[in-house]
């Protein structure tokens, strides 16, 4: 088994009446792309910052590397590289004036400093706009510029948080990959709202909601708790109500055990085992309960079930 790199025992944080992280304990394996889910107020920021030595916590602790973690630890604290949603740069500085006065913050010399410059520029497409000012960037370009700070004195652990926000599909296909081109080489700790993308680059993923750890395991073995089976999506002319919905369930019950119907009511995600054979019989129960459906659609379990039969389809503010 890989060594522990990072460790939370008992992490709690709260603000007045509110736990916004409330006994969280989980360990980090070296090398390993981490995932950490959560919806919107779920307590993913806060822990972050607790696990970076940016916010003290009012119980528990952080551990890296056998060490535990406090705002006076300089040292441990540089083994961690930050690269946060809101995109933090200075506006009338260069690319390469950015990146060597981070590398002189975290104590590289002038020299090191700007050799990483260049690399950093290099390895995220950013070496044509090396002397070019961050006001002038293009928002992808600011985001892969933010990732190279978060990099320039080669951190052992790698922090990002929403770093696909605001992305151009070309933009987070490149971060996507260069992500991928740091696992092993560094642990990454990642945060996102964005299921596919912790399914592609995940190692592990620990999903969290209102400050307590739901589940860690790998996105495989997440997925095969949601059932077996693939997921059919029939998309309705009108939403069903509840009694014709109880029908339908009743309809179904030897094909399947979970008809779910999303927010809006006009679409109905049915698991059923062999997905592709039981659809005709599907279709014509879904007929005589009197429902019309305007398009279907199979499709394998994703981390998204997964996050949805967890934290529940209500939206978060």
């Amino acid at each position: 088994m890989p060594d522990i790199v990072l460790q939370t025992e008992g992490l709690t944080k709260r603000y007045g009446a509110l736990t916004a992280v409330d006994d969280l304990t989980l360990e980090v394996y070296e090398g390993e792309v981490f995932g950490f889910l959560g919806p919107n107020g779920a307590g993913k920021t806060t822990s972050i910052h607790m696990m970076c030595g940016l916010l003290a916590p009012d119980a528990g602790q952080v551990i890296v590397k056998g060490v535990p973690v406090h705002s006076s630890n300089s040292e441990i604290r540089a083994r961690v590289g930050v690269c946060p949603q809101e995109i933090v740069l200075w506006e009338r500085l260069t690319c390469f004036e950015q990146l060597q006065f981070i590398g002189q913050l975290y104590g590289l010399a002038g020299k090191v400093a700007r050799r990483r410059a260049e690399e950093l520029l290099e390895e995220l497409d950013l070496a044509n706009k090396r002397n070019k000012q961050a006001r002038t960037l293009s928002g992808g370009m600011q985001r892969r510029l933010n990732l190279a700070m978060a990099l320039v004195h080669d951190p052992e652990i790698l922090v990002l948080d929403e770093p696909e926000a605001g992305l151009d599909p070309q933009s987070r296909v490149k971060v996507r990959e260069y992500i991928q081109s740091l696992a092993r080489q560094k642990t990454v700790i990642l945060t996102t709202h964005n299921m596919d993308e912790a399914e592609r680059l995940a190692d592990r993923v620990a999903i969290i909601d209102h400050g307590q750890l739901l589940v860690l395991d790998t996105p495989d073995a997440l997925k095969a708790r949601v059932g077996a089976g693939d997921v059919i999506e029939a998309t309705l002319e009108e939403a069903p109500p509840e009694p014709v919905l109880q029908n339908v369930r009743t309809a179904l019950n030897s094909l399947t055990d979970q008809v779910v119907p999303d927010a809006g009511r006009k679409m109905l995600a049915i698991r059923a085992l062999n997905a592709v054979t039981t659809l005709p019989e599907i279709l014509t129960r879904l007929e005589e309960a009197g429902l019309i459906v305007l398009e279907i659609r199979v499709r394998p379990n994703s981390l998204e079930d997964v996050f949805i039969q967890l934290t529940g389809r209500s939206l978060r503010e």
